[in-house]
């Protein structure tokens, strides 16, 4: 990835709280056969207590082919996006002052590298979705859960699934929010975001790069 050093994030915390918030990745895998596939997942981080990157784990179908067919002996990439959104340069102030200004595009990203490994064991799948789901139904009012439905149906979907584990190798973030630009085109940015788009997110990613995504 090309990545400027103005636009580099490196926080962990920030970096695990855009995957928590945006866990669908786009999961990118080179297979035996030396083609590359590229399959979207929602993924569930378990961030290390020794400082590194932490492990994405994952469950795909039986029937996709990746969990076969991805090598095992090069490492996976796994992309989250975060916010995004076209910038006008008659957002500027300065482009009333000398004119010098073009359009682009600014972009919140997580890239995550490791190597896959395919799980088919039982506990680990029936642990795993339970936690999934109390992590994506836990806010609503009545929530969902795994026992809610018959055992039988449960086992049956346990075996339609594999689990993916990727421990991770490296963890980095791309945050691309205008910091190029002098401050009062930033809040120019910001103004037309909202004003324009309603894009409250990427508003509040311009104002305060890496804030809560």
């Amino acid at each position: 990835m090309y990545l400027p050093a103005h636009f580099a994030e490196s926080r962990p915390e920030v970096l695990f709280d855009l995957v928590r918030s945006h866990p669908f990745g786009l999961l990118v895998t080179q297979n035996k056969g030396g083609g590359i596939d590229a399959n979207s997942v929602p993924f569930f981080l378990d961030p290390a207590t020794d400082g590194a990157p932490g492990v994405l784990r994952a469950h795909v179908a039986r029937a996709n082919p990746l969990w076969k067919t991805a090598r095992d002996d090069v490492d996976a990439l796994v992309v989250f996006e975060g916010p995004q959104g076209y910038v006008s340069p008659a957002w500027y102030p300065s482009k009333t002052e000398h004119g010098k200004v073009v359009p682009t595009w600014n972009y919140v990203m997580v890239q995550a590298r490791g190597r896959l490994r395919a799980i088919e064991d039982r506990d680990w799948l029936l642990a795993f979705v339970t936690r999934l789901t109390e992590r994506h139904e836990g806010t609503r009012a009545a929530p969902w859960a795994v026992s809610d439905a018959p055992r039988d149906y449960i086992e049956t979907m346990l075996g339609a699934i594999v689990g993916i584990e990727i421990e991770l190798t490296t963890l980095v973030g791309k945050w691309k929010v205008s910091q190029n630009r002098p401050a009062a085109d930033r809040e120019g940015v910001v103004d037309g975001l909202l004003r324009e788009d309603g894009d409250e997110a990427l508003a509040r990613q311009v104002r305060t790069p890496g804030a809560p995504a």
